[in-house]
């Protein structure tokens, strides 16, 4: 077998023939800027779109929330309350001279009259105290009323004086003209007629000053006589006062009605002015209502309210408020108007009713704790969430909400009859714009 060799000159490497250099071509720098800069707004897009989507909206179930609908009505403005019964007229029982306690003779709830005697005090400094003020003021009315007596008798004396002189005057009158008619004749000499007109003319001039004297006495004498008297009146009664805190040793009722708060025990030692209990008014009662502050401004003395008790409605009247708001409410007392009021326990609860105004036709809506959420602080106004006709969304609308009551509120503006509210509150989602209702 013979093998036979074959051998190439000059030969090429394998694949040499195919294997040649591609030029690459690149894309310009202009182009790749302007396609990732779109891709970049497209992106951010996106993004945006995603997050304002999640913050303006909010899925919630259905069966959560309260819905109601917007319709025509007759809006009654009225505010329930919750009142205390109170009486109508309490006056407080006080010591009015201080002492220790001899004997109780009433006990506490018993009905009393105004001056019935209630228990009886001793204070035997006080009795020493008005025995010597009694004697001292004693003592005064004596010295006045003997400087009256001085009075009076200087009063006599003058008249008597002038009485006296009065009749001398007529005498000596009488003489001169005797004397007068005798000196005619010649029967009386000329110093005797002179004598007797000296005298008559000097009885003159002394009735004159006599006269003078008295009057301006007496008019003295009045002055000081009508300060005696004032003076022995105020006197008199500084004794009586003196007397009076005797008898306030006696505890007495200061008007007829129910006591209570009345616990004095024998032997206990009173000062004065100690409280030992009040009179409450029997039968007659007023109810003490607390109000919330939002309607402080919409109470007035004189408006009507109403509570129904034991079957029967019973009419009411606002007679005095009270402005003075603590922990949000304020408070007003109420009164019975007929002349029978219902017979009612002191501290009994009661709900009457309070009219703010009369019926007057309204857009309503169920009252509900949308209320307070309602309103925006930013704006100032306030928003409720409106269910699109098809239910499946709520989306956030500007409202005017107006006067409330425990059923209703009134619409006056950005609702219509037939809108459908969400009336249950808001919390967790009143930030949003929009709610994307949910059955489950």
């Amino acid at each position: 077998m013979s093998v036979i060799s074959l051998k190439t000159t000059d030969a090429k490497p394998s694949g040499a023939a195919m294997d040649r250099q591609v030029e690459t071509r690149r894309m310009p720098l202009s182009r790749r800027l302007l396609i990732g800069a779109t891709l970049l707004v497209f992106a951010g897009a996106a993004a945006t779109w995603l997050v304002t989507g999640s913050l303006e909206s909010q899925t919630i179930a259905t069966r959560n929330l309260t819905i109601a609908t917007v319709k025509s009505g007759t809006f009654d403005d009225f505010v329930p309350l919750r009142a205390r019964v109170t009486p109508l007229v309490t006056v407080y029982l006080d010591a009015v001279e201080g002492g220790r306690i001899d004997r109780v003779l009433v006990e506490d709830g018993a009905t009393v009259t105004g001056g019935q005697p209630l228990a009886n005090l001793s204070n035997a400094t006080l009795q020493l105290d008005v025995i010597a003020r009694e004697a001292d003021v004693s003592q005064q009315l004596n010295n006045l009323r003997s400087q009256e007596l001085e009075l009076q008798r200087s009063r006599l004396e003058n008249r008597r004086n002038l009485a006296e002189i009065e009749w001398q005057v007529q005498r000596t009158n009488r003489q001169l003209d005797r004397d007068t008619r005798l000196a005619a004749g010649g029967w009386v000499s000329g110093k005797a007629l002179k004598d007797s007109q000296d005298e008559a003319l000097y009885l003159g001039r002394r009735r004159a000053i006599t006269t003078e004297t008295m009057a301006t006495e007496e008019r003295l004498q009045s002055s000081q006589l009508a300060q005696l008297r004032s003076a022995a009146s105020q006197l008199s009664a500084n004794l009586r006062l003196a007397r009076a805190s005797l008898e306030a040793l006696v505890i007495r009722a200061p008007v007829s009605g129910q006591l209570s708060g009345f616990n004095p025990q024998v032997g206990q030692s009173l000062t004065r002015g100690e409280r030992l209990g009040q009179v409450d008014s029997a039968g007659r009662n007023k109810l003490v209502a607390a109000i919330d502050e939002f309607y402080l401004g919409r109470v007035r003395p004189g408006q009507r309210a109403s509570v129904e008790w034991n079957g029967r409605t019973w009419a009411l009247t606002v007679a005095k408020i009270y402005p003075q708001v603590t922990g949000g409410t304020f408070t007003a007392d109420l009164t019975f108007d007929s002349g029978e009021p219902p017979a009612l326990q002191r501290g009994q609860t009661l709900q009457p009713k309070l009219t703010l105004g009369d019926p007057a036709p309204a857009v309503l809506v169920s009252n509900g704790a949308f209320y307070q959420d309602s309103f925006d602080k930013a704006s100032g106004g306030a928003t409720a969430f409106v269910v699109a006709p098809d239910g499946r969304s709520a989306e956030k609308r500007p409202v005017r909400l107006g006067r409330r009551n425990p059923d209703n509120i009134e619409v006056i503006g950005g609702l219509v009859p037939g809108d459908r509210v969400i009336t249950s509150a808001y919390t967790g989602f009143a930030d949003k714009q929009r709610l994307k209702l949910s059955g489950e």
